[in-house]
């Protein structure tokens, strides 16, 4: 439980992370080298230093206790011990408080190792940076003495917490320089690996670390592989489907030449060869079809579904408020090909079909709907696939067709980064078919 609310709060980016794997390490060894030196170095000084003056302080009072009366032990002080540079008056109880500046780290030291060490010590008085009070109870009374506050605890002693900082900014300053060099190829494959996967080929040529180019020439030599796959499929299929045309045409130019009652049902066959032929063609095609552009998605689906209603097929668009307005990057070919497929199953496997349109900042979607029998949610996946054909449910005396209608929608659908998802309409009680892609 407590691994993952860490989690939560960790960065999400690389190059969060990286500037904390590589910051985090040296912001706690500078924070425990300032600690240790700190109590090594301070508080050691502070305790050499402060035993010299206690030894002094005592000469002090021994001189003081020995006068008659406190301003003569005051200026036998000054004439006796007069290269001590100690002064020595009469105090207030009042003033016999101990106060040091809150970043005095070395005052602390000082006020506890005075506390210890010196009999009749009452309070020390480290408000002023140039000089110490420290009030000490003697016959005479209470007494106040005076001296410069440099022989008692080192001088500057916040210059090491100063450079400390200042150093850790200057590091941490180079470190971000030096991630956002490193990590700029990483960004790089990124972007070349999503425009791929959206369809787009955008020039990338490996850099960077030596682990880097490596994955770099991988990304590129992938890429290769799958274009050269996908024209040898296109050039495959689109070199059979054509080869076979030639006969079709002798065929339907042999029936020709038959009485009508005979040749009708002969000529129905060579019409639905051909219409699986153009099928073949339009999974040859794929999403390889021209370079994505900017298209008013909008007006797009207001083309084909006038097309359809042209055509002969019952669908109606619809435009509700706040459907957004813009322009996507699309292959139009292709994502007119996919609309009009989802348009034609919902027609051919129901009476009717609607389409409706949704664009947001992030995201476009485009649905079909439909009142035929739909497709059950375990049978789903199984209906994606190329020439796959779920009679039973979908009706088998609707028509023709391989199966490659939903196929070319998904294939389509991927090579502009987005997804094909089947459900059911809850407004028609059929399939209800949403192509979403990012924007």
């Amino acid at each position: 439980m407590s691994w993952n609310l860490i989690k939560r709060y960790m960065p999400r980016g690389i190059y969060g992370r990286a500037a904390l794997i590589l910051l985090l390490p040296v912001v706690f060894l500078q924070l425990v080298v300032t600690v240790i030196f700190a109590q090594r170095h301070f508080e050691g000084v502070t305790h050499q230093m402060t035993d010299t003056v206690l030894r002094e302080l005592a000469l002090v009072m021994q001189v003081v206790e020995s006068a008659p009366t406190l301003a003569q032990g005051a200026q036998d002080v000054q004439t006796q011990l007069a290269p001590l540079s100690i002064a020595v008056s009469p105090a207030n109880t009042a003033n016999a408080v101990n106060q040091r500046l809150w970043y005095d780290y070395s005052g602390s030291v000082l006020t506890r190792r005075l506390s210890d060490q010196l009999s009749g010590f009452e309070a020390v008085d480290l408000s002023e940076k140039s000089a110490v009070s420290v009030f000490v109870n003697s016959r005479h009374g209470l007494v106040r003495i005076e001296f410069d506050r440099r022989r008692i605890s080192a001088a500057n002693p916040h210059q090491l917490f100063v450079y400390t900082i200042a150093f850790g900014i200057v590091m941490t300053l180079i470190a971000i320089i030096y991630l956002r060099n490193q990590l700029r190829p990483i960004k790089r494959l990124a972007r070349a690996a999503e425009a791929f996967g959206r369809g787009r080929h955008v020039p990338y040529t490996p850099a960077g670390a030596v682990e880097l180019r490596a994955a770099g020439n991988a990304f590129v030599n992938m890429r290769h592989r799958i274009e050269r796959h996908i024209e040898q499929r296109t050039l495959m299929l689109s070199g059979v489907s054509h080869d076979l045309r030639t006969p079709l045409t002798r065929m339907r130019l042999g029936l020709a030449m038959l009485d009508e009652e005979d040749a009708e049902p002969l000529l129905r066959d060579v019409d639905d060869m051909q219409g699986m032929l153009d099928e073949f063609l339009d999974f040859a095609k794929g999403a390889a079809e021209g370079e994505p552009e900017h298209v008013d998605p909008i007006a797009m689906v207001e083309d084909v579904v006038n097309d359809a209603r042209r055509a002969g097929r019952n669908v109606t668009l619809l435009l509700r408020e706040g459907v957004g307005q813009g322009t996507v990057r699309l292959r139009e070919g292709a994502m007119r090909r996919a609309l009009d497929n989802l348009i034609s199953n919902g027609v051919r496997y129901g009476s009717r079909a609607e389409v409706s349109v949704m664009l947001t900042d992030k995201t476009l979607r485009i649905r079909v709907e439909d009142d035929g029998p739909g497709i059950p949610e375990d049978q789903r996946e199984q209906a994606t696939k190329a020439f796959t054909r779920l009679d039973p449910s979908r009706n088998q005396d609707k028509g023709g067709g391989v199966g490659l209608g939903l196929a070319i929608a998904v294939d389509i659908a991927r090579s502009h980064g987005g997804v094909l998802r089947l459900g059911t309409s809850e407004r028609l009680g059929g399939l209800r078919a949403d192509i979403v892609m990012a924007r």
